[in-house]
């Protein structure tokens, strides 16, 4: 049967839902498609569950330290890991259900569920419905990349997904992949009482930062126990011989070149779900990883056709998706010219403690040439941090020194997720640093040593 709408979005994530709501609140007809879990990676398998969990095992390490505060447990931390689970599924699956319960009494749009596929540029085939419309929104994320490793089609593996469905405490889980995510579940699996291993085949964890940041995590995730294995350069994994495990041949420079374990977890990346949606039918091109290439305002090659959130290779984040939905009914809707280039680059890594991340690094800065200012600050030397107890890590800025605008910043500490958006905002607002800098603070925090660090600046060292 053939339907026809002034728009079809493809996919649920962190922007067709938004995007939908203001199409339709615009007045236009809309037919909203998603083939699986109402939410896409961040409310199924990505920022909710995982940093759910990381809750849980937050707690299981600030109970082990209990006796360090004063506190006495009277006997030794468990984790019940059936428990975790239930709690991550309820937080999880509620926003999902939330998501879709919305969706379906939105005015104006109808939902479609099913694997959606081209027929033309205007025509989306979903399962027997036939769907066209002028206006076509495709936002359909990506998922774990496997790599080719030698063996790994006979060996079992986990991806971010599947280890969703994990109720049980691994034995010793190896992690392949030294990079943001893997880093994470690392950390968090350890703390529920895994044996641990990262096997990465570059010299040094997650390699786009700088070689202090990744200097500092390594020191704080082998603090606690875990494994790392550095310039693994000829991966292979095989079942163990009794067949209830895993072997990863590492090929590193030292240590054994091999490790079994129980489990085993591929981090090494993602790809866009793009490859099934018939995007040659509709003459939409992609690059060789399968991207949608889009110009400034999320626009295909073909005129109609917008491409938002992780498939478009512009952003791999929930809130980069969700600015792109803003940004398409900013020039759609708003008669406002926003564009991607206008983002700032900011994300987290929610180990503990976590990294927040805003522009660029001190490395990129270097390469630059450019004249400029470093400002740097142990948390040994925030109060914040040390009445908690958790003073690991430093805070780091970078400041041209001619304009005074801030570069780059890299805050790895309590909460430092949340201090660099203090930031970020100065960055938005092309302001100097000396805005922050004779800001006054709240005491005790983590934000009011900003101003401190931002008034003991040094030249930047060029090599």
């Amino acid at each position: 049967m053939l339907s026809h709408f002034d728009a079809i979005v493809i996919g649920t994530g962190q922007a067709g839902p938004s995007l939908a709501a203001r199409l339709s609140g615009a007045g236009m007809s809309v037919a909203i498609i998603e083939r699986h879990r109402f939410g896409g990676t961040c409310v199924n398998t990505g920022c909710i569950p995982t940093k759910t969990m990381i809750a849980s095992a937050y707690v299981a390490q600030t109970a082990r330290r209990a006796s360090t505060y004063g506190v006495n447990l009277g006997g030794a931390v468990t984790v019940d890991m059936k428990a975790v689970k239930a709690r991550k599924d309820a937080i999880s699956q509620g926003s999902s259900r939330d998501l879709e319960d919305w969706l379906r009494h939105m005015k104006n749009a109808t939902v479609f569920l099913g694997a959606a596929r081209f027929e033309d540029a205007t025509t989306v085939r979903v399962n027997a419905d036939t769907l066209r419309a002028d206006k076509i929104f495709i936002n359909v994320g990506g998922r774990a990349y496997v790599p080719p490793l030698s063996g790994i089609a006979q060996t079992p593996f986990l991806t971010n997904s599947t280890m969703m469905e994990v109720d049980f405490l691994p034995r010793h889980l190896i992690i392949v992949g030294g990079s943001y995510v893997g880093l994470e579940f690392a950390q968090m699996f350890r703390r529920f009482g895994s044996e641990v291993t990262v096997v990465e085949k570059d010299s040094r964890l997650i390699s786009r930062e700088d070689e202090d940041v990744s200097d500092a995590i390594r020191e704080i995730l082998q603090s606690e126990g875990i494994q790392v294995r550095l310039n693994a350069n000829c991966i292979s994994t095989k079942r163990a011989k009794d067949g209830r495990g895993v072997i990863v041949g590492v090929d590193c420079r030292e240590g054994e070149p091999q490790v079994e374990g129980s489990h085993l977890l591929l981090a090494v990346g993602r790809i866009p779900n793009t490859d099934d949606l018939g995007l040659d039918r509709a003459a939409v091109e992609t690059d060789t990883r399968g991207y949608i290439k889009v110009d400034e305002q999320c626009r295909t090659n073909v005129p109609g056709i917008w491409a938002l959130g992780d498939c478009n290779g512009r952003g791999a984040f929930t809130h980069t998706s969700y600015n792109d939905f803003e940004i398409v009914v900013a020039n759609l809707l708003d008669n406002d010219p926003r564009k991607l280039s206008d983002r700032i680059p900011c994300y987290a890594l929610y180990t503990d403690p976590p990294l927040g991340r805003v522009g660029m690094t001190e490395m990129e800065v270097k390469k630059t040439g450019r004249r400029a200012l470093l400002g740097l600050r142990p948390m040994s030397r925030v109060g914040r941090a040390v009445e908690r107890g958790e003073s690991q890590g430093f805070m780091k800025v970078v400041v041209a020194a001619d304009s005074g605008e801030i570069l780059g910043a890299a805050l790895l500490g309590l909460n430092a997720d949340e201090v660099v958006h203090s930031l970020l905002d100065v960055m938005y607002a092309h302001a100097p640093y000396t805005l922050v800098r004779r800001a006054v603070h709240i005491h005790p925090t983590v934000s009011e040593l900003l101003p401190t660090m931002l008034g003991e600046l040094k030249a930047l060292q060029v090599e």
